[in-house]
């Protein structure tokens, strides 16, 4: 199971990397950051099943991170550090759906018994939601199938605008409770098509409410709803990186999945799927068998806009990975993209992660500073965007199987 950390203390972190035994557990550390605010989009990136936050941190404290994870990604295990024994605190936290509070200082012992607790929650959850949606298809659950239907009946290109609004209240009155002040479709088609909808559909129970899945012939298309345009073009985001995660994890191929354009009325979804299709389609167009998202309102041409975007993030990213504050909502506001829309579209755009890349380039400046100068390991971290020395050697060794000063030492003076 994938772990991520958030803690503004560098002695935890470390204390948590170095000294917890990863190797010896069925946990692997994918990444950390000092706040909230910039592990976010980390965690979106590297899509953990367990997070270990602090709460007292500067920017978005760790119940700030909790709330959205909440929202966002509620999959999600969390264990939450904190130096305060306070009944409030805990208290949050539990509203929060976090799973362990532990106290500082802690050691290796429980934070293994910890993450051994969440791990087997986690497993029993996927297992309990996979029995549960192989025993409705195999019971053909009259309720669930008309739901389906009356949510496809939202996509079908016979269906007449008017008729959104009495599906809406149909779906109310099931208990579904559909009318939101936003509206986005994704629109997924992958193979095989059975196997990949009973994943969707695990992950669909999993949003708490906001993600309604209709199985189609050759996929599955879902109707998102949110709170606001900003929220539901998230929501729709963040469900289609998770779609691609375990649509592979699930041995799907030729994943391709459209994003539409947001609408505000039930009488618009037919619009948006629309042009979820039509995304879809552009991928089948471009032979594209990977696993990909392209983005919300992409209707020009994708091929010139999308790479001149990507360039310019590059660009951006060139100029200023040395600042060790430099994050995926910077570059995202230099290009004028949200966040979640930009993170899926550079991902798309360059077979890496945001964070993937931007340690390729300070790694990139730090090979060339050890090759070509002899500063001092701290040195080179600070100028390539590490504050912390040992991080930067931690990551180093991590991507390249060496030490700063093996490498040193073994490619100092000499051409790349």
């Amino acid at each position: 199971m994938k772990v991520f950390l958030v803690d503004d203390e560098i002695v935890i972190r470390e204390g948590i990397r170095e000294s917890f035994p990863w190797d010896e557990t069925p946990y692997t550390l994918v990444g950390e950051a000092p706040d909230g605010e910039m592990a976010l989009p980390m965690i979106r990136d590297t899509n953990p099943d367990i997070v270990i936050t602090d709460i007292k941190m500067p920017f978005m404290d760790g119940l700030e991170l909790c709330r959205m994870l909440r929202m966002q990604m509620p999959w999600i295990g969390i264990i939450v550090l904190s130096g305060y024994d306070e009944f409030e605190y805990a208290r949050q936290c539990i509203q929060l759906g976090v799973r362990e509070y532990l106290l500082k200082p802690i050691n290796s012992a429980d934070l293994k018994e910890a993450l051994d607790k969440i791990g087997t929650q986690i497993k029993e959850e996927r297992k309990q939601l996979e029995h549960a949606s192989s025993l409705r298809a195999r019971m053909g659950n009259d309720r669930k199938f008309l739901k389906e239907k009356l949510i496809g009946s939202l996509f079908t290109d016979e269906a007449v605008e008017e008729d959104a609004e009495n599906v809406i209240r149909q779906l109310s009155s099931m208990g579904c409770p559909v009318p939101a002040p936003a509206y986005v479709v994704i629109d997924a088609a992958f193979n095989p098509a059975a196997t990949g909808q009973e994943a969707i559909s695990v992950l669909a129970d999993l949003s708490n409410g906001s993600a309604h899945p209709s199985p189609g012939r050759v996929g599955t298309r879902l109707l998102i709803l949110g709170e606001t345009s900003a929220d539901a073009e998230e929501k729709a985001y963040s469900m289609a990186s998770s779609m691609v995660q375990e649509l592979e994890r699930a041995g799907c191929d030729t994943v391709r999945i459209g994003i539409g354009e947001i609408v505000d009325s039930p009488s618009q979804i037919l619009h948006s799927f629309k042009t979820a299709r039509h995304i879809r389609h552009l991928l089948v167009e471009r032979k594209e068998e990977n696993a990909l998202i392209l983005g919300i309102r992409e209707m020009g041409d994708v091929n010139d806009e999308m790479p001149s975007v990507i360039s310019e993030a590059k660009l951006y990213m060139s100029q200023n990975f040395s600042n060790p504050n430099l994050m995926l909502p910077d570059v995202a506001n230099a290009v004028n993209m949200s966040k979640s829309r930009f993170s899926a579209v550079f991902s798309q755009y360059t077979g890496q992660t945001f964070t993937e890349y931007l340690i390729y380039l300070r790694l990139n400046k730090a090979k060339e500073l050890l090759r070509t100068t002899n500063y001092k390991s701290s040195q080179i971290a600070h100028e390539t965007g590490y504050n912390d020395s040992h991080y930067f050697s931690y990551i180093f060794k991590k991507n390249t199987g060496m030490t700063p000063s093996e490498y040193r030492q073994q490619y100092q003076n000499q051409p790349e």
